[in-house]
C-alpha cells in the first residue's frame, strides 16, 4: 500500500545526475555516482584548481559533447524526453571570465533574450528589470569593451538573470575581481537569489563565499565528490582528512586510543592524552580534527579553572595578522593553531615565545576513523 501523504510531500529534484563520467584519454575527470538539486537550493561546490568543479558545470550545461550519464531535468532524461536545445534554453551560465559581445551593455544583456525571439517590448523590460537589479542601469548604452571587472561581471551575470533561468551555473565569478568589488557583488548576489529564489550551482574556492551563499556544499577532488551536506555539517564534520584541510580545520592530529570512561576517549597524541567524545576501542587509530575558532588560549600554563577537559601548556611559535583575526600557532608538544583577535593579543601581551595554556572541549573535537 502506497502512503499518499508521504507521495505528495516528495518532491521531484529539479536537476538529477546519475552516473555522469568524463574522460580524456587515459584520464578521469569527473565521476558522479549521484547528484540532485532541489527547487529554489543553491548548491556550492568547492575544492582545489583542477579538482573538477568547472568540468561538473560544464558537462550540467550540456556544453560536453562527450561524456557518459544521465541528467534529469525537472522529470525528464536531457537528450531524450527533453531535446538539448530545449534544456539549453532553461539553464544559464556565467563564466569566471565575463564573455562579452563588443557592444553597449544593453545589447549584451539582451543577447540571451533575442536568442529566445521574445517580443521587442519584452526584451526591452526584462533588460531594464534586470540592470536596475545589479545596479547597472546608468551603463545601459556603455561599451562593454570599457567596464570595469566588477561593471563586467555585473553584465554578465545580468545578462544571466535576464533570461529568467530555472537553473544557474556560476563558475566561480568572483574570483578575478578585487575584495571590495568582490564582497559588494557577493551581497547583491545574494540577495538576489533569496529574491528570485533561483535554483544555483556555484563553483568556488573560497569557502566564505560558499558559507554565505548556499544551502549545501560539495567538496571535490580529482573529479569526485568527497562530501556533501549542510555548510555546518561539512565545516564542522569533515568526511576525512583533505575535506578537513580544504574547510579550514588548521590542526590534524593522529593519535591512538588508550582509554575509554562513560563514553569519553583518551588519545595519545605525541605523548600528550586528548580527551575526544565517542566510543572507540582501545588501540584504535583516529585523526583529530580541531577548528582554530574552539581553541582557548590563557596566560597561565597551569590554570585549571575550565570547563574544557583539555588543557595544554604550550609555546608560540608564530602570530600571523590575518585581517579581523590573528593566526596563533602552537607547539603544545604537538602542533595547536588557535584564531584570536587583535584585543585579546594585547589583553594577554603576547608574542613569540610566550608560554600559554590552550584550552577546547572534548565535544569541539571532530573524530575520523583512519
Amino acid at each position: 500500500m502506497v502512503d499518499s501523504d508521504k507521495t505528495m510531500d516528495q518532491k521531484i529534484p529539479i536537476l538529477e545526475v546519475r552516473d555522469i563520467k568524463v574522460d580524456r584519454g587515459t584520464r578521469n575527470l569527473l565521476d558522479v555516482p549521484h547528484l540532485s538539486i532541489d527547487q529554489g537550493e543553491v548548491l556550492s561546490l568547492i575544492g582545489p584548481n583542477g579538482a573538477g568543479k568547472t568540468t561538473l558545470l560544464v558537462t550540467l550545461c550540456h556544453l560536453f559533447k562527450y561524456f557518459s550519464g544521465t541528467i534529469v531535468f525537472k522529470g525528464k532524461q536531457v537528450g531524450n524526453e527533453l531535446p538539448v536545445s530545449q534544456y539549453r534554453r532553461k539553464v544559464a551560465m556565467v563564466f569566471q571570465e565575463p564573455l562579452l559581445f563588443n557592444a553597449t551593455v544593453f545589447e549584451n544583456v539582451a543577447a540571451g533574450l533575442r536568442f529566445r525571439k521574445l517580443e521587442r517590448q519584452e526584451v526591452k523590460r526584462s533588460v531594464k528589470e534586470s540592470l536596475e537589479r545589479f545596479g547597472i542601469g546608468h551603463l545601459s548604452d556603455r561599451s562593454a569593451r570599457t567596464l570595469s571587472g566588477g561593471e563586467a561581471q555585473r553584465t554578465s551575470l545580468a545578462r544571466a538573470f535576464a533570461v529568467r533561468p530555472d537553473m544557474l551555473f556560476l563558475d566561480e565569478p568572483f574570483s578575478a575581481l578585487d575584495p571590495p568589488t568582490r564582497e559588494s557583488l557577493i551581497e547583491d548576489l545574494e540577495r538576489i537569489l533569496e529574491d528570485s529564489g533561483t535554483t544555483a550551482i556555484f563553483a568556488t574556492h573560497d569557502r566564505i563565499e560558499a558559507l554565505r551563499l548556499s544551502d549545501r556544499i560539495a567538496v571535490m577532488n580529482q573529479g569526485r565528490i568527497l562530501q556533501i551536506g549542510a555548510p555546518d555539517d561539512v565545516m564542522n564534520h569533515p568526511a576525512d582528512e583533505f575535506v578537513a584541510s580544504f574547510v579550514g580545520v588548521e590542526t590534524i592530529l593522529k593519535g591512538k586510543v588508550t582509554g575509554k570512561k562513560m563514553g569519553i576517549a583518551t588519545v595519545s597524541v605525541s605523548g600528550r592524552e586528548v580527551a575526544v567524545i565517542g566510543d572507540y576501542g582501545i588501540g584504535e587509530n583516529l585523526i583529530l580534527c580541531i577548528r582554530p575558532e574552539n581553541v582557548t588560549l590563557s596566560i597561565n600554563p597551569s590554570a585549571t579553572l575550565t570547563s574544557a577537559r583539555n588543557t595544554f601548556p604550550g609555546t608560540i611559535g608564530r602570530i600571523v595578522p590575518m585581517g579581523l583575526f590573528h593566526k596563533v600557532e602552537l607547539d603544545c608538544g604537538f602542533p595547536l593553531v588557535a584564531y584570536i583577535t587583535q584585543d585579546a593579543v594585547d589583553a594577554l601581551s603576547l608574542c613569540e615565545g610566550s608560554d600559554v595554556a590552550a584550552s577546547l572541549k572534548a565535544t569541539a573535537i571532530h573524530v575520523v576513523k583512519k
